[in-house]
């Protein structure tokens, strides 16, 4: 029979401490549902009492599954915890389960809290006595615990004894500072059952500053502890926490965990690991990093034509496990290190059966590598490299022709006396034979420039004829700019990630002296890749 790990995440509270994220409340409820999807058993909401948003949170919390959990401190030292108005605003949320952190290294207890090492433990123990004599099930973060047991491991027993005798359900050891390394996790997670505080009822709480955290978590598991905290996609203060995307897989795909661990999260839910990675950043405006095992863009990216070609025989030569089980996909990109086997298999993906020997691979890999000597990129840009082999094989339909484009950005003056810009655009493109013109200004909804790209992709979306339909759905959601040559023979590469109502995503490149020559090349890439397919279907 598997031994039960219980997955605590903390996204929502731990997560938000990450410089430059700041949750709405309907993202928060947003995310606790993806959360509760995945089949996690604790959310934590926040800490109640600590800004409005969370208080709002908690008013209007999801209905889970998972235990909904708030977060606090311990009472203040010089009042009782009843009086205490901070742990009441924590009690007050309503959730069945309240988590407070509190000190465990006497450091903190002599320096911060200014009190002794005794009245420490009877702030602890009064603290969870009142959650507990509440009806709550209490859970303690044991903070700065790893640090604290090297400098006096009795204290440190001492403090979670306490609390366990005041009837915490789970005492979290907490890597505060993010520092310990999992050879020392292990130990002294081991240690501290030896002592008497039994696994079923330990946590392990790791942060991500020697980017060990992943493994400081799991060598907590090897030692005994049976619950993890993390957050998805490793969010969090400074370097961020224990990245549950990367331990859920983990702990479900791989030995020993996978046959000896039940986490609660099912191999149907596993699938949407990927989804719920995006999601997130997609909340968050930023671009989902590439390199992020098991869900990231690369993951499963095979770009050397050797890796490929021995993909094809057998995916497992190259992939440590079926990235469908992640709910991520297999890439075969091209660039100018590609070989015929790789070409082949990234054609078939792109719906493009060329037999093997067919004399147009040769000349699609011929023009590959001449135009990424140019400085095209197509292992990033896979969209414009579908375009470039159905063109080569006669099998790119006629869509649409722009005529010519104009773009110009004006600086003035406006009514408040402020120096602002805009962009306005005019693009003519020929439809089925008749010639439109469309023009646009890049104003956004608040009067603000988005500049003359933006200007160029609204004009241009105007009006497409019986095209403007389809691309609708269709948005920017990433623009990269790099100069590929220095001096007077730099170039631009553009490239522009998009993205449409069915979640698909794709990237398109330009490349051009100028820069919005190449922005355009790689923004009609990405209008000419959604027709195609979407016709198609």
């Amino acid at each position: 029979m598997k031994t039960r790990l219980c997955l605590y995440d903390t996204t929502l509270r731990d997560g938000q401490q990450t410089q430059d994220v700041q949750f709405s409340t309907e993202e928060k409820q947003q995310i606790a549902r993806a959360l509760d999807d995945l089949g996690v058993d604790y959310i934590e909401g926040g800490w109640p009492g600590a800004n409005p948003t969370d208080n709002a949170f908690f008013d209007a919390a999801p209905k889970t599954t998972a235990k909904m959990t708030a977060f606090g401190m311990t009472k203040r030292p010089g009042m009782s915890a009843q009086n205490d108005d901070v742990l009441a605003a924590v009690l007050n949320a309503g959730t069945n389960s309240v988590c407070i952190v509190g000190k465990t290294h006497e450091f903190h207890v002599k320096t911060a809290l200014g009190i002794t090492l005794d009245e420490n433990l009877v702030l602890l123990r009064d603290s969870i006595a009142h959650i507990v004599a509440s009806g709550r099930e209490a859970l303690f973060d044991a903070e700065h615990f790893f640090d604290g047991y090297k400098a006096n491991p009795d204290y440190a027993i001492a403090c979670l004894q306490t609390v366990r005798d005041a009837g915490a359900r789970w005492i979290v050891l907490c890597d505060t500072n993010g520092g310990t390394l999992p050879a020392e996790v292990g130990r002294i997670t081991g240690e501290v059952i030896a002592a008497g505080i039994p696994g079923e009822s330990l946590g392990i709480h790791t942060h991500d500053d020697t980017e060990n955290a992943v493994a400081c978590t799991l060598a907590a598991v090897d030692a005994g502890a049976r619950q993890i905290q993390g957050t998805l996609n490793g969010l969090g203060e400074r370097c961020g926490n224990a990245n549950l995307t990367a331990l859920i897989p983990i702990l479900l795909l791989k030995e020993p965990y996978a046959s000896t661990y039940d986490i609660g999260v099912s191999k149907n839910a596993l699938k949407g690991l990927t989804r719920t990675s995006r999601m997130l950043d997609e909340i968050l405006n930023r671009v989902p990093k590439k390199q992020a095992g098991f869900v990231g863009s690369s993951a499963f990216a095979h770009k050397a034509g050797l890796h490929a070609s021995a993909i094809l025989k057998d995916p497992s030569t190259y992939e440590h496990v079926d990235p469908a089980l992640v709910g991520n996909t297999r890439i075969i990109p091209m660039s100018n290190q590609a070989g015929q086997s790789n070409l082949r298999r990234r054609l078939t993906e792109a719906g493009l059966e060329v037999p093997k020997g067919d004399p147009a691979l040769g000349r699609i890999l011929e023009e590959v590598k001449a135009r990424e000597a140019m400085g095209y990129a197509y292992d990033t840009a896979q969209a414009s490299f579908e375009l470039l082999a159905r063109d080569a094989l006669g099998q790119m339909p006629e869509l649409f022709e722009v005529k010519r484009y104009r773009v110009t950005v004006e600086r003035r003056k406006n009514k408040h006396n402020q120096m602002v810009s805009l962009s306005e655009a005019v693009v003519v493109v020929k439809v089925d034979g008749e010639k439109r013109m469309s023009v646009s200004d890049s104003m956004d909804e608040i009067g603000g420039d988005r500049g003359p790209v933006n200007a160029l992709a609204k004009a241009l979306a105007k009006d497409l004829g019986k095209y403007s339909a389809l691309i609708e759905d269709m948005r920017l959601v990433d623009f990269k700019v790099r100069i590929t040559q220095g001096g007077t023979e730099a170039v631009t590469r553009v490239i522009i990630d998009s993205e449409d109502g069915q979640g698909r995503r794709w990237s398109t490149v330009g490349v051009s002296a100028n820069i919005v020559d190449a922005s355009f090349e790689a923004l009609l890439d990405a209008i000419r890749w959604k027709l195609v397919r979407d016709t198609k279907e």
